[in-house]
């Protein structure tokens, strides 16, 4: 689909899903006659929905005497309402409309997305350039963000945007959740680290979701290259790909798969995992699957709030984003079910934001987790990591699966491959054999470049080089890509022809030169 093509109909799909009856929408409170509104826009899931709606309900009536309500719109994942409302936007201002106006509130996501949306988009008309963001900053009162956030940074990662465009609601993390009665027999240990994905004796039993489709499982794949840096972070990503029985459109289907026994191990969000054990442990197996945060490799991502421009009710917004910063919208993430203060039915695992909260009341947490400790000392992380997640995950892993797979397979089955869960890298392999393959397998892509050159993708210069090129247009008249695609579209595709051709010098080694 060309761009503009894609940006209409993007635009429009975002336009339809608002005009639903959003009380129709499950997970939404149907708003008693007479009560204020605010239209909040979520892709979190209808558990969240439900106990948000009502406390909030019950907060507004205590707190200001009067009836209100939350009418809920759920296009899609995180990434999917991005992409969505930045359609949306562009739309307008091509047709020279203000932006927004159909909702009030972005409720769930990661940061990233919301440093993307608070950016300026902007568009040229007959000669003229018109731009706008998706976000409106929102100023809080100061002692409400210095109770919430104190300084504001978390392990070197910020909790709320300092020009308000965001704030944080939740922590999230990224771990494995785990079915101990298909590790066991296989001689595979309790995971500690990400080498567990990569391990051979999972062939088959890991569970994936698509990064271009699911914004948590970008943000834990970027995590894995993150701590584990770029070459060996992504020979773990290409080995758990190699391994995976699937790959899904849907993060929370992996950890589903693994609860219901057609995997061993699976890559997700925290309260995925946490979900899924504890839904398996209800239903009378408790102990078979278990979530587990890799200490000290893992990260802490906020799950932010923001006012959307064009707001039709704005004090409302203003009042739902001030509860669930409140100590009684706090308190629903974590608290018992059924007990005071905590959420009426629905156990939602997810990690507070307010540190006064943790420190005052953590021995009522259901998840007795630390976050500066779980973290760690992080290191500097590298802002040009996640732009490439999804389109070398997709060019390796989806559109060269079953190639993926057949290389994969003979390196997995070398003799001198470690048995143990052992990642091995070309540069540590004694065979010649095993070496040769390793490194095509493992090799960096290689990326077109003006002037007829290739860049290969090793390092941050390369990272950045490319991203400017590519994806923010440096090199559009350089005659690399049809001006009509999408430069994204064109790099995956890229990206792909280039992954073929090492997974075919991969099996070509074993074929005495023919792949």
């Amino acid at each position: 689909m060309r761009i503009g093509a894609r940006a209409a109909f993007l635009a429009l799909a975002f336009l339809a899903l608002l005009a639903v009856p959003a009380v129709a929408r499950r997970g939404s409170v149907r708003p008693p006659r007479g009560a204020a509104t605010v239209i909040v826009v979520t892709p979190h899931p209808e558990e969240i929905r439900i106990e948000f709606a009502q406390a909030f309900a019950a907060w507004h009536r205590a707190r200001f005497g009067e009836d209100a309500a939350v009418v809920w719109s759920t296009p899609g994942g995180a990434g999917d309402i991005r992409r969505l409302l930045e359609a949306g936007a562009l739309a307008a201002l091509r047709q020279g409309q203000p932006i927004g106006g159909g909702a009030d509130i972005l409720f769930g996501g990661g940061s990233y997305e919301y440093e993307q949306l608070k950016r300026p988009l902007s568009v040229e008309v007959d000669g003229v350039r018109r731009s706008g963001a998706v976000l409106e900053p929102l100023a809080l009162d100061p002692a409400l963000l210095a109770e919430c956030f104190g300084d504001g940074m978390l392990a070197g990662r910020p909790l709320r945007d300092p020009e308000g465009y965001w704030f944080g609601t939740a922590l999230s993390s990224f771990g494995l959740v785990f079915n101990a009665e298909l590790l066991a027999p296989r001689g595979v240990a309790v995971p500690g680290g990400w080498d567990a994905l990569a391990d051979p004796r999972l062939r088959g039993l890991v569970a994936m979701a698509n990064p271009a489709q699911s914004a948590s499982i970008a943000s834990a794949m970027d995590t894995v290259l993150q701590r584990e840096g770029w070459e060996r972070g992504w020979a773990i990503l290409r080995r758990a790909a190699g391994n995976a029985r699937s790959i899904s459109a849907s993060a929370p289907r992996a950890p589903i798969d693994v609860g219901q026994g057609d995997a061993a191990l699976a890559l997700c969000i925290d309260f995925y995992g946490r979900a899924q054990e504890q839904a398996v442990s209800d239903g009378g197996s408790p102990g078979r699957i278990a979530y587990v945060d890799p200490v000290g490799r893992t990260t802490v991502d906020p799950d932010p709030v923001a006012l959307l421009r064009g707001a039709p009710h704005p004090e409302h917004a203003r009042r739902f984003v001030e509860f669930v910063l409140s100590a009684e919208g706090q308190r629903l993430w974590q608290f018992v079910p059924g007990t005071e203060g905590g959420p009426r039915r629905h156990a939602l695992r997810r990690l507070p934001v307010r540190r006064d909260l943790l420190a005052r009341e953590g021995d009522r947490f259901m998840d007795r987790v630390d976050p500066a400790a779980l973290v760690g000392d992080a290191a500097a992380q590298n802002p040009d990591v996640r732009a490439f997640v999804a389109p070398m995950f997709v060019a390796v892993a989806l559109e060269n699966r079953d190639l993926l797979r057949e290389a994969w397979a003979l390196v997995a089955s070398h003799p001198e491959y470690p048995r143990d869960g052992r990642v091995l890298l070309s540069s540590e392999a004694r065979s010649p054999e095993l070496r040769a393959m390793l490194a095509a397998f493992d090799a960096p892509p290689r990326v077109p470049a003006p002037g007829g050159r290739t860049i290969d993708l090793r390092g941050p210069e390369d990272l950045r080089a490319v991203r400017d090129g590519w994806l923010r247009g440096g090199w559009k008249d350089a005659g690399l890509w049809d001006p009509a695609d999408a430069p994204a579209d064109a790099l995956r595709r890229a990206l792909s022809r280039d992954a073929e051709a090492r997974l075919r010098e991969v099996i070509a080694v074993t074929n005495g030169g023919r792949a």
